[in-house]
């Protein structure tokens, strides 16, 4: 299923991944259960990054790249509606993934990637800010990363084992998929 060039991502793909989660028996331990989860994120991080290449192609301006982020951003954060309460965790646990992918791109289309300091540096601070319980800081220093992950630095997942579990991993998991969708940006088939 591919969408038509004006259309980098649709309700309806989201849905179609919210239906196979419900139709399936979800065990974040089972291998096949964490591959669906994790093409639903991978899906929604390739999306982005065409966004993002196809405003650094000049094939979308400023404001219309900003636009498609943010529709993009509507589907997927907006609330799921599964009954299984298990099911709901696991789909907010992507979510919460991918808000961190969704300010990254804003910032790197509005303003470019950071300008000082790597990858590690910026999830560093970001770590420290959530230590701090300053979240609105974690997320901007992540976002910062993810500027710079664009723009085709390096994330080490190494730099997640260090830290202790929280919003900042969770936003390198989406991250990953960023730079995974960076690098390969091919469509996640939704009957894998």
């Amino acid at each position: 299923m591919s969408n038509p060039p004006t259309e980098f991502y649709s309700e309806e793909r989201w849905q179609n991944w919210i239906d196979r989660i419900k139709d399936e028996e979800i065990d974040p331990e089972d291998e096949s259960s964490a591959r669906l989860l994790l093409n639903l994120q991978d899906d929604t991080a390739i999306a982005i990054a065409k966004i993002v290449a196809a405003y650094d192609d000049g094939e979308l301006g400023e404001e219309e790249a900003l636009e498609e982020i943010n529709d993009v951003r509507e589907i997927v954060l907006g609330e799921v509606d599964i009954e299984d309460e298990e099911k709901l965790i696991l789909v907010d646990g992507v979510q919460t993934s991918l808000v961190c992918v969704f300010f990254a791109a804003e910032e790197y289309v509005a303003t470019g990637p950071a300008d000082d300091g790597s990858v590690g540096d910026y999830l560093g601070a970001a770590a420290d800010a959530e230590a701090e319980e300053d979240l609105d800081a974690a997320l901007g220093y992540a976002a910062q990363a993810g500027t710079l992950i664009i723009d085709g630095e390096e994330l080490d997942m190494g730099v997640a084992e260090d830290l202790e579990y929280g919003l900042v991993t969770e936003w390198i998991n989406g991250l990953d998929s960023l730079q995974s969708a960076m690098s390969d940006p091919e469509v996640v088939e939704e009957d894998e």
